[in-house]
């Protein structure tokens, strides 16, 4: 196929010549007379056919700088169409933000990150840098702006930045802005492209990473790191060390980072069998803890707990361990002490109890004979009034003696006995045997006494504790009745989820708990001024209580009564 040249050559040669054709016919026919007209024909077609040669070689010439033109064209738009298209695939590979600002117009395009990243849809993204500059939290927007037109001013090409940018829902994250300047052919900045990285759970780590140095850092602990691998028999080598270490060893870091040695200084009285624990643990990348007694740098002793943890990297293979150790010397001291001082008290509370038992069994048999001669007494008729009221006052005395004692009797059985049998109680039996040993009392005094046990008619517990407690409460609410009202005792028992609850009420004269709860339930302690309180009825009802494995707790108000409620479990 012919050039485009030559056909336009041709067609210039070929209308050439018919207008010279017909120019020529014109002439023959209307000047013949004219000279002979064929040499002008031939002149004329010499100087169309030159003048052909003529364009057609201009024209080659401007076909050939059209298809150089075009070419070039061509592949700038090759380039061009590369470029984009590697900006659209980098664009979507990338999580970045990629934006184009053009400066001089104050135009700037984001790219679909600024919609995954920070939340915003095409419609309420701004087209201008103040919509940018006005999303940069306010502690950074100032600093950052005049960084960034400092470094537009100065036409250097690379730029970054650390910020927070706000999200669409009002939120803040950390970002990383890389930019680079475009320039004209006069050096003036007219285009900045760049790519904002969302830097935030990094932010966040080094965070908590800076944390984690300062918790690690001022710990009273000493705290190691090694590497993964050790020689055979050998701690693995240190890379790190706290402080906390050097005051406890002596070692200063620049005496053991980078060694592979034991951590702690074997001495005489360390325990190697801790030892070869330690380095079995490390040999099968275990956790290990030991104790131990360690060296300083200048040979003193020192107890260390030592702990040894391996640190796994995502593939699950070790990387470092880490090495907590703490000095328990005072520690130890104390659990030395704390065993010397529970040997000494088991000791003296054994010599207590054999001082009690003695003493209750060498006192019994006076007061026996004291109580047989005092009966003996009884059937002798005296006629000296005061002898009989000296006499009457030693009998009561001795009495109550022998009460005290079969009291500190039963305090000691319990205590020594923490664990007694239990069997099923009917309460009703138990209270008839309680009225049945106070009966001259409640014939005295005719108290309202009011009884319900039909929801817990049966109680497993210890009958004798059980009458043993209510019989010291109720003789308590006798002795302690108010002598303003008429005494009332109320005593029920309900069932709550597996408890029994007991609640025991009167109205006596009950107690200052304000002053008195601490000691209500102690030993030898009295809230009135009788002469027959021996201040151990409520300790040993308590003592009772918890033996069975309940609780007993007291409201009481002065001048109102009292409540002790007990629980069992049931």
């Amino acid at each position: 196929m012919k050039s485009k040249t030559l056909q336009i050559t041709l067609v210039y040669i070929i209308i050439s010549l018919f207008m010279a054709i017909i120019c020529h016919k014109l002439l023959t026919t209307y000047f013949s007379d004219t000279e002979p007209s064929l040499i002008f024909l031939l002149k004329d077609i010499f100087f169309i056919l030159t003048t052909a040669l003529f364009f057609k070689y201009i024209l080659s010439k401007n076909e050939k700088k059209n298809i150089a033109i075009f070419k070039k064209l061509k592949e700038t738009n090759e380039e061009i169409k590369e470029s984009n298209e590697k900006y659209d695939i980098v664009a979507k590979a990338t999580s970045d933000t990629i934006w184009d600002w053009k400066i001089q117009e104050d135009s700037i395009n984001w790219n679909k990150g600024i919609e995954s990243v920070f939340g915003y849809n095409p419609l309420e993204v701004g087209k201008t840098s103040k919509w940018w500059f006005d999303k940069i939290h306010p502690e950074d927007s100032i600093r950052m702006s005049i960084k960034l037109y400092s470094f537009i001013e100065q036409k250097t090409e690379k730029w970054q930045d650390q910020y927070r940018f706000r999200c669409a829902d009002g939120s803040y994250k950390y970002v990383l802005d890389r930019g680079f300047l475009l320039k004209d052919e006069n050096g003036r900045a007219i285009r900045m492209i760049g790519a904002i990285q969302d830097i935030t759970k990094q932010k966040q780590e080094e965070q908590r990473l800076k944390l984690l140095e300062t918790v690690i850092t001022q710990s009273k602990d000493s705290i190691l790191i090694t590497e993964a691998n050790s020689i055979s028999g050998r701690i693995p080598k240190i890379v790190y060390v706290n402080p906390a270490f050097s005051l406890m060893s002596g070692y200063l870091p620049k005496e053991i980072v980078g060694k592979s040695t034991n951590i702690f200084n074997k001495g005489p009285n360390s325990d190697s069998d801790e030892l070869k624990k330690l380095l079995t643990a490390i040999k099968n990348e275990e956790e290990c803890l030991i104790e131990t007694i360690s060296y300083t740098k200048q040979k003193e002793e020192y107890w260390v707990r030592f702990s040894m943890i391996p640190i796994f990297n995502n593939e699950g293979v070790i990387s470092h361990w880490i090495s907590i150790q703490r000095d328990i010397t005072d520690e130890k001291k104390l659990e030395t002490e704390k065993e010397q001082l529970i040997r000494e008290l088991t000791q003296n509370n054994k010599d207590l109890k054999q001082f009690s038992y003695i003493t209750s069994h060498n006192l019994r048999a006076p007061l026996s004979n004291l109580i047989g001669l005092l009966n003996l007494i009884d059937d002798i008729p005296l006629e000296n009034p005061e002898l009989e009221e000296i006499l009457a006052g030693f009998t009561k005395s001795t009495h109550l003696l022998n009460e005290t004692i079969n009291d500190l009797v039963k305090v000691i059985i319990i205590k020594d006995n923490p664990s007694m049998q239990k069997e099923e109680v009917s309460l009703q039996e138990v209270f008839e045997n309680v009225f049945s040993q106070l009966s001259f009392q409640i014939e005295l005094h005719k108290p309202i006494i009011k009884l319900k046990f039909d929801k817990v008619p049966l109680l497993n517990t210890n009958k004798a504790y059980i009458e043993s407690i209510l019989l010291n409460l109720l003789t308590n609410s006798i002795k302690y009745k108010s002598e303003n009202r008429k005494l009332k005792i109320s005593i029920t028992a309900e069932q709550e989820n597996h408890k029994a609850v007991l609640t025991f009420k009167d109205n006596g004269i009950g107690i200052d708990l304000e002053r008195n709860r601490d000691k209500v339930f102690g030993l030898y302690q009295r809230f009135h001024n009788y002469p027959d309180s021996k201040g151990l009825g409520l300790y040993l009802v308590k003592s009772q209580v918890e033996t069975m494995g309940g609780t007993i707790s007291i409201d009481s108000e002065v001048n109102k009564g009292t409540t002790f409620t007990i629980t069992f479990k049931n």
